[in-house]
């Protein structure tokens, strides 16, 4: 492994039941890193079998000292973890940065949400409460809410942290056990999150972490007859497969399937306050963020002045390695390199409105151009896939209703963002969009750990972060008590 990964565990192993094992059949996976291309080191190669284990570890668990513990001991518990991932932040930072080839200052704020999700949950844990519902004379009625039991939980490679911590943290804090597997390129900050979550006193057994490829241990964990509830964020190909493995068991799933969101800026918006966003929310982290901005509907009458001044950023952007801390890193892989470049030549025909200059970048990384089209129609290809890379797209609208009609003409709905200054069609429009989160002027506010987060159409199902994702995690039983 480099020694320039401040690593405290074995990345070779998986941890199950408590304990750091090598994989059941002994193989594991290379590790790379995307700034350079070198290999870097190696994790467990997980199957079917170490899933199996971690199941079996997590039903032991759940009926044990975690079953006896109230909401309030399992919140200090998340809250202690919290406070062990914001004092080594920067390890977890430099870590992240290695591993996934994000800008370093990005894959700190990562590190420091995954903390906040910890405190988020740890607090309201003891929180989360049933109903009293009136009845029938004679009767007392409530509703309780439980753990589904044991959750199994499929985390892509663009933010790691951010996920886990969303849905682990959620999950624990209901009281289920967990199975996670993360993605076989960004395995790092899981094994280390798990370490910590010992270390700040989670009984054995109740958070389990086996690494392998997606159709090995992503595949037994979906179809695995002792998961209770799964939460998949991936690809809309892979979520479908998911969705599919864990109905034969008859098992909800939680689906964040990615998007293609727009950003819609009106002839009285605020440019100077737009334009940060409507850049950096297309080219942070390369551009493979599920949320990322990749359309840009600009009413007709500024369309010229918005492109003029989205080309100066782009022009302006830095990119390279990692450790440099510039604007955009790498993407993941050699393989994200190839599809991303594939989608450049299919806007060969159309203007580049603006580009970043690569330099020079180290000979093996994962690197493309950020680059901004304009002269784009609703249909093209650039218009409809999401890419996942830092590619964004300027189409122009003419009224109120063509901008509707263009934001909710692809095939996802996941977060939207409007920039007017007129408070009725600000409105309007929050309700016209179809998006899981509507932004009005600004686009993500801040992560916004405390807002729910999920999609409408193929951008899935079900809601993450915030107090919603704790309904998720659970299942409501209702109590009916006839007394006379």
């Amino acid at each position: 492994m480099s020694t320039d990964l401040p690593l405290w565990f074995d990345p070779s192993k998986c941890l199950i039941g408590g304990h750091w094992v090598a994989p059941a059949g002994g193989g594991t996976l290379p590790l790379y890193d995307p700034s350079t291309g070198a290999r870097i080191g190696e994790i467990a190669r997980g199957t079917a079998d170490d899933i199996d284990a971690a199941v079996q570890a997590a039903e032991t668990a759940r009926h044990g000292p975690w079953a006896r513990l109230s909401a309030a001991e399992r919140g200090r518990i998340l809250l202690r973890l919290g406070q062990l991932v914001t004092e080594r932040v920067d390890d977890l930072a430099r870590i992240e940065a290695l591993d996934v080839g994000k800008p370093l200052k990005q894959a700190r704020a990562d590190a420091v949400a995954l903390a906040r999700y910890c405190e988020f949950y740890g607090g309201a844990a003891d929180k989360l409460m049933g109903d009293t519902i009136p009845y029938l004379d004679g009767y007392t009625v409530y509703t309780l809410r439980e753990p589904h039991g044991v959750t199994g939980h499929i985390v892509p490679w663009n933010y790691p942290m951010q996920i886990i911590g969303r849905s682990v943290g959620a999950a624990l804090a209901t009281g289920n056990t967990c199975v996670l597997k993360p993605a076989e390129d960004a395995c790092l900050t899981a094994l280390a999150f798990a370490d910590m979550a010992k270390a700040a006193g989670l009984p054995d057994g109740v958070l389990n972490v086996v690494p392998g490829l997606g159709a090995e241990a992503g595949a037994a964990l979906t179809s695995h007859p002792g998961i209770h509830h799964i939460s998949f964020t991936g690809s809309v190909g892979t979520g479908v497969m998911v969705q599919q493995a864990a109905a034969q068991n008859v098992v909800p799933v939680t689906l964040e399937l990615g998007g293609k969101s727009p950003q819609i800026v009106f002839d009285d918006a605020d440019l100077e306050a737009a334009l940060p966003f409507l850049v950096n929310a297309g080219v942070q982290n390369c551009g493979q963020t599920c949320s990322a901005s990749s359309r840009i509907l600009v009413h007709r009458s500024i369309h010229d002045q918005l492109l003029e001044r989205m080309s100066a950023r782009y022009a302006a952007l830095r990119v390279g390695p990692a450790m440099d801390d510039l604007d955009v890193g790498p993407l993941i892989s050699a393989k994200q390199q190839e599809i991303v470049s594939g989608y450049l030549n299919q806007g060969a025909d159309l203007e580049i409105a603006g580009r970043a200059q690569l330099g020079d970048m180290p000979a093996g990384g994962y690197y493309v151009p950020p680059t901004l089209f304009s002269g784009v129609t609703a249909d093209h290809a650039l218009a409809q896939s999401e890419i996942f890379g830092p590619v964004q797209v300027v189409i122009p609208f003419d009224d109120e209703d063509q901008a509707v009609q263009i934001a909710n003409g692809t095939d996802y709905g996941l977060v939207a963002s409007v920039w007017t200054q007129n408070g009725a069609r600000q409105m309007r429009l929050a309700r016209r969009v179809r998006a899981g989160q509507i932004f009005i002027n600004n686009y993500g506010a801040g992560g916004g750990v405390e807002l729910p987060f999920g999609g409408m159409g193929k951008s899935g199902h079900g809601r993450e972060k915030g107090f919603e994702a704790l309904y998720g995690f659970t299942t409501l039983k209702t109590v009916a008590a006839f007394h006379g």
